[in-house]
């Protein structure tokens, strides 16, 4: 807790560059930046792998994918909390009803505080009943409840695959828009451990006799 509490403090002395929130600092990202918007969408991506991997901890008593599970579920919460508590500390919304999901990747720069960009051809379209790119459908979150043993690990590991690669693209995105450096630094770190959880995740399928999608 005082290793994420250090973390979300660092965010407020970075160099947001842009128009202060009220009571924040003068620095802190604006409301639509590249900083706020992918700490808002990140959570959410989030908050799902966190759900995805308590469900197939309790769908499954194989070790391997239940460490995994494990690891991601603490380390994707405890990033969520970050995310969060920045949001909190610069003033800004956790939730805006009309900034439509993933926005702030092709976002220009308009003096809101963020670097602005055009990278958001690089994520994809979402598919049909997803929220973002990578993330799962209810179908396929209901497929995995109901499912137990090596069919709910072959899913759960190929869903979490889907949701790494969305959840890398988006990393890179605010690794190359957001002017917090805190934030470009997580983002960056998301990057880099979520690729080798990518190669992992390939060979736990291969060991299963089962593949990526796609």
């Amino acid at each position: 807790m005082f290793a994420v509490g250090a973390t979300v403090a660092a965010a407020s002395d970075g160099d947001g560059g842009g128009s202060g929130a009220s009571g924040t600092s003068s620095r802190a990202p604006g409301r639509y930046s590249p900083d706020a918007g992918f700490a808002r969408d990140m959570a959410v991506h989030h908050q799902q792998a966190v759900e995805m991997s308590f469900v197939v901890r309790d769908r499954t008593g194989d070790e391997a994918v239940r460490s995994l599970a494990y690891d991601i579920a603490n380390t994707q919460a405890n990033q969520r909390g970050m995310l969060l508590g920045w949001l909190d500390l610069w003033g800004l919304p956790k939730v805006i009803a009309d900034e439509p999901p993933m926005s702030w990747m092709a976002a220009s720069d308009d003096g809101a505080g963020g670097a602005g960009g055009h990278h958001g051809h690089e994520m994809g379209a979402a598919k049909p009943g997803a929220l973002m790119p990578g993330m799962a459908t209810k179908e396929e979150l209901a497929a995995l409840g109901a499912a137990e043993g090596r069919d709910a690990e072959v899913l759960y590991l190929q869903l979490m695959t889907d949701h790494h690669k969305g959840g890398v693209a988006m990393a890179r995105g605010c690794a190359r828009q957001c002017a917090t450096p805190a934030e470009r630094a997580l983002a960056q770190g998301m990057v880099e451990a979520q690729q080798s959880e990518l190669t992992l995740m390939a060979d736990m399928l291969k060991q299963r006799g089962a593949a990526p999608r796609g």
